[in-house]
Formats: structure tokens, C-alpha cells, sequence
């Protein structure tokens, strides 16, 4: 307590001599100012520059939509999803790892698609060669190309009959906005179909087990106890993952 009292007076006073240098040292500061300028705003030149940044950002955040729209994405995440639920996994495997497949497979499929895009529109816009109105035509052309092969006649029909379009004389003249519907309905049917093919093998197995425990008085036994490690082991023995996988590459052929 003593030595705290001693150095209190010094206390004060360093804080005194503090006090006045601060006071001396911010007298000449100057106030900060804020200036308010208004230009000419975009000129001509850079306009379009803007304009096709904002597009650029618009078709980026729609992006992951389009992957799933025009391509073969719908098809393949839908047919791995029928397998897990045949098999009785539950998560097993992870909707990550189902994702994560669907997308390589979709990089896989549509493979010659995007090299045509990227041979007839791309790097022509990028050289200069193209303005960017012919490079987005050429760009939408082989995807066209894939979807109308995917999708049947009456399911194009059944969209030019509600659009209240004239009957097209040639696939050319079916606008894209007809195209893409009619292409993922029919991705929608391909797809049950496909898994309703996978189903079957594994409900004769839950059948089989069922009916055999209930011959056996098992009653009280849940049949997936049994059934779960059996539809395990026939699609591991069937090397099922690649009979899946060479079913759903070989069906946009």
C-alpha cells in the first residue's frame, strides 16, 4: 500500500504531462473531407462490356439448373438413387458420393457434346473469329442435337400440341424452350424404367426370404434381417455397381 501510495503523485503526473502533449500535438490536425463527384457515367465503348458481364453472372448462377436440365445428369442420379433404395442401405452409399458419381458420369456422357461446343463456339469467340451472338447459336446447336435424340416423337409432340405451335417439317424447326421439356420428361420416364428394372431382381429376393421364414415358423423374425446381407452380397457378386454404371453410359447410345 505504501509503495502504491508513493507512486501515485508520479502517476498524475506523467498523466498531466500526457494530457498536454496530446492536446499540443492535436491542435493542428485537420478535419477529414469528403468529396462528392458525379461523372458522365458508362460510356458507349463499355456498355456491352457490362452488358455481357451481367449475362455472364446470370448464366453462372443458373448454371448448376441448365447442368440438370440439358444434360444426362437427371437420368443417371435418379437411376443410382432406384439402386440404393433396392438394396435397402438407406444412406449408403451418401447423397455426396451419389452426386459426386452423377457428375463424372455426366462429364463422362457428354463428353463429344461439350467438345463440339467448345470446337465450334468457344475458341472461335475467343480468337476473335465470332461475335458472340454466332458463337451462343453454335453453342446451343449440338446440345439440341442431344436432346432431340433423347427425346421420342410424342413426347416432342405432346409439347408442340400445348405450346399451340404449327407441326415442325424438321427437327430445326422445334424451338429450344419446346426441346428442353420434352427432353426431361423423357429423361423421367427412361429413368422409372431403369429402376424399376433394378428393383425387380431384389424383390424376388425379399419375397423368397419372407415366404421361406414364414414356412419356417420365423414369425417374429424381420425378413430384411435376412434379405439386407443376401441383396448385399448377390450385387457385389454381380459386380453390380458396373452393370449399373454400363447400363446407364450405354443407354444415351
Amino acid at each position: 500500500m505504501r509503495t502504491l501510495a508513493r507512486a501515485l503523485p508520479g502517476l498524475a503526473l506523467i498523466a498531466a504531462l500526457a494530457g498536454d502533449a496530446w492536446g499540443a500535438g492535436a491542435a493542428p490536425a485537420l478535419s477529414p473531407t469528403v468529396n462528392f463527384n458525379v461523372d458522365a457515367g458508362l460510356t458507349a465503348e463499355a456498355l456491352p462490356t457490362t452488358i455481357q458481364i451481367v449475362a455472364l453472372l446470370t448464366l453462372l448462377s443458373l448454371l448448376p439448373a441448365l447442368v440438370m436440365m440439358v444434360t444426362s445428369f437427371t437420368r443417371i442420379l435418379i437411376v443410382l438413387s432406384f439402386t440404393r433404395s433396392a438394396l435397402g442401405t438407406q444412406q449408403i452409399p451418401p447423397n455426396m458420393v451419389l452426386v459426386g458419381l452423377a457428375l463424372f458420369l455426366t462429364a463422362f456422357t457428354m463428353a463429344p457434346v461439350w467438345r463440339a461446343v467448345d470446337e465450334n463456339a468457344l475458341q472461335p469467340y475467343l480468337k476473335h473469329e465470332i461475335g458472340y451472338e454466332e458463337a451462343a447459336e453454335k453453342a446451343v446447336q449440338p446440345v439440341r442435337e442431344f436432346m432431340l435424340r433423347q427425346a421420342t416423337e410424342s413426347e416432342l409432340a405432346l409439347f408442340v400440341k400445348l405450346s399451340k405451335l404449327p407441326r415442325p417439317q424438321a427437327p430445326d424447326d422445334i424451338p429450344t424452350y419446346v426441346v428442353v421439356p420434352a427432353f426431361m420428361v423423357g429423361e423421367l420416364k427412361r429413368a422409372f424404367t431403369m429402376g424399376f428394372m433394378i428393383f425387380i431382381p431384389f424383390v424376388v429376393i425379399d419375397m423368397v426370404i419372407a415366404t421361406t421364414l414364414m414356412s419356417m415358423g420365423m414369425m417374429m423374425m424381420p425378413p430384411v434381417v435376412i434379405s439386407l446381407p443376401c441383396k448385399i452380397l448377390l450385387f457385389v457378386l454381380v459386380n453390380g455397381w458396373e452393370v449399373v454404371t454400363q447400363s446407364i453410359v450405354t443407354s444415351f447410345h
